[in-house]
């Protein structure tokens, strides 16, 4: 296995890295958005919209089915998916470890709302692993990914220049960002929404790596 130049520090996206979150929003938005009359699939669901805000997706929908969407659709989405965290999220299998044995300085860079992606770390406790305001979310830049702004955000926040900054995501919107922002990118397929498909999309995105399991990860990020 090829060694990653050594960073200064790691962005991480959350849904999908770090909390195995994916599999839960993507089965219910497949649900809600076909019982709404906006067919989509599982895989068409993880394969369209993983990676994306709310918004975006949002727009994506409407220029795919020609129609608006319903106001209410998206806030139905995050509130049975937030109501099933509790019982249903898990972290990422492994990724606790890889976190306990890296020391560099680290944040979280997702296109969720702070406050699902403070619940979902508290709810794994995985929020051990990240100091409060290290934490940054789509909501506090004018673009999402794919555009570089978060990406770049937080690196400003940890003041780390962005070519010293590696980045794990596990969608192409998220590689695209990171690869806009002039970072490395190490594609994540160890969540358990991907598909067999995912590694090559991540690849065809930019990503330089692509660790299927998080013991790989923690290898290559040693």
């Amino acid at each position: 296995m090829t060694q990653l130049p050594s960073p200064e520090a790691i962005l991480f996206d959350c849904d999908g890295v770090l909390v195995d979150s994916e599999v839960i929003s993507v089965g219910i938005e497949s649900k809600l958005l076909t019982e709404a009359g906006f067919p989509m699939t599982f895989d068409e669901v993880a394969s369209a919209f993983v990676g994306l805000s709310h918004k975006e997706v949002m727009e994506i929908l409407e220029a795919k089915f020609g129609r608006p969407v319903p106001a209410d659709i998206s806030d139905r989405i995050q509130a049975e998916t937030l109501a099933a965290f509790p019982h249903e999220l898990n972290a990422v299998g492994g990724i606790d470890a890889v976190l306990s044995a890296n020391s560099l300085p680290r944040c979280v860079a997702s296109s969720s709302t702070l406050d699902r992606i403070n619940l979902s770390l508290e709810l794994t406790s995985l929020d051990q692993h990240f100091s409060g305001q290290h934490i940054y979310s789509s909501q506090m830049v004018e673009r999402g990914k794919p555009e570089p702004d978060l990406f770049l955000h937080a690196a400003a926040g940890l003041d780390v220049d962005p070519d010293a900054c590696v980045v794990i995501e596990d969608s192409p919107y998220g590689v695209l960002a990171g690869i806009a922002a002039g970072m490395d990118v190490i594609g994540l397929t160890a969540g358990l929404h991907s598909t067999p498909a995912l590694a090559q999309r991540l690849i065809d995105s930019g990503a330089r790596r692509i660790a299927e399991t998080t013991e790989q990860l923690g290898n290559m990020l040693a």
